[in-house]
């Protein structure tokens, strides 16, 4: 059978254009219609790819020492260079599957229950575009970690494959918490608190890695990149939150709270799990009993700033019933 001829073309095809903005509709603020008719400009996704390689240097650290958790135990420092650099490179391999595995099971889960409208406030077009260009962008992301890692393997002539880590700490504890509620709504609420630490508090994770000048060019500016992108998502998942939340009656905000402080505990602390995985695939002597002594000291809090979700509480007048020790 012939292949149906198309019609000639009148023209470049041009991206249908955002629709118009109705001020009688109270759940599309003014930041996320900005942020929708912006995005062309302003998204990673819509620029060029820098060239990875090229910004690959062997001589500089592919990861911080100080964020890795036992790196101030003695055990760690009698290891040889060559078994840190390892380590490192580990460190680097964990934190992009971190991200990939935030952006994959916690944010773009959490954003679909508002293209799909689960909580029935009936989100404007323009609101529902703005959060389907953010889940492009996090789609985006997980590529270029992706792709970050994978320069590093090349590179380096490392394997450490992804699959011999676990799922990260915050997607464990997400998946343990969502198992745990009650019923489909309770779950939406755990997945819509998660969704909403994680984005506005990724920009502080993302900036552990930024700032030293001593890091790989590849990791900085893959980072880099990713966080320019989430300071908008964080505007979009805090107004997100605020259309729900006052839709909510008074059982639904004390499970939604109760939420966020789990998900704010879950995505600021260490993940020992995940560093057990590296200690056993690299046979690092003593490992084992360096990440013990790690787990027996005081708490330390990777990601120390989660301040725009304490003023996002007081925005909604409930930081006080936020069950959290800042």
């Amino acid at each position: 059978m012939a292949e149906p001829e198309l019609p000639a073309s009148q023209g470049p095809l041009l991206a249908p254009a955002l629709p118009d903005h109705d001020p009688h509709d109270v759940v599309e603020s003014a930041v996320v219609r900005g942020l929708a008719r912006s995005w062309g400009r302003r998204a990673t996704v819509k620029k060029s790819e820098p060239d990875l390689d090229e910004l690959f240097d062997p001589g500089r650290l592919d990861f911080p020492d100080e964020l890795v958790p036992f790196h101030a135990h003695p055990g760690y420092r009698a290891l040889d260079e060559e078994h840190r650099a390892r380590l490192r490179g580990w460190g680097w391999i964990a934190y992009n599957k971190n991200v990939m595995d935030i952006e994959q099971y916690v944010v773009n889960p959490g954003f679909a229950l508002i293209t799909t409208d689960f909580f029935e406030v009936g989100p404007s077009d323009t609101v529902t575009t703005g959060v389907l260009q953010a889940m492009v962008d996090e789609q985006y992301h997980t590529l270029m970690h992706l792709n970050a890692s994978a320069v590093i393997r090349r590179r380096r002539g490392w394997r450490m494959p992804e699959s011999a880590l676990p799922p990260c700490r915050t997607v464990r504890e997400h998946r343990a918490a969502v198992a745990a509620a009650p019923d489909p709504r309770a779950q939406a609420l755990v997945r819509l608190a998660f969704t909403t630490v994680a984005e506005t508090s990724i920009s502080a994770f993302l900036g552990l890695m930024t700032e030293d000048a001593d890091l790989q060019p590849v990791n900085r500016t893959t980072v880099a990149l990713h966080r320019r992108d989430e300071l908008s998502h964080a505007s979009l998942a805090a107004e997100l939150l605020k259309m729900v939340f006052t839709e909510l009656g008074p059982g639904d905000r004390a499970q939604l709270l109760a939420a966020l402080a789990a998900g704010i505990e879950a995505f600021t602390g260490s993940d020992l799990g995940t560093w057990a995985a590296v200690v056993d695939a690299e046979r690092v002597p003593g490992g084992r009993e360096m990440l013990a002594d790690v787990a027996a000291a005081p708490p330390r809090r990777v990601v120390q700033d989660c301040s725009a979700i304490r003023r996002l509480c007081a925005e909604l007048g409930v930081a006080d019933e936020l069950p959290v020790t800042w």
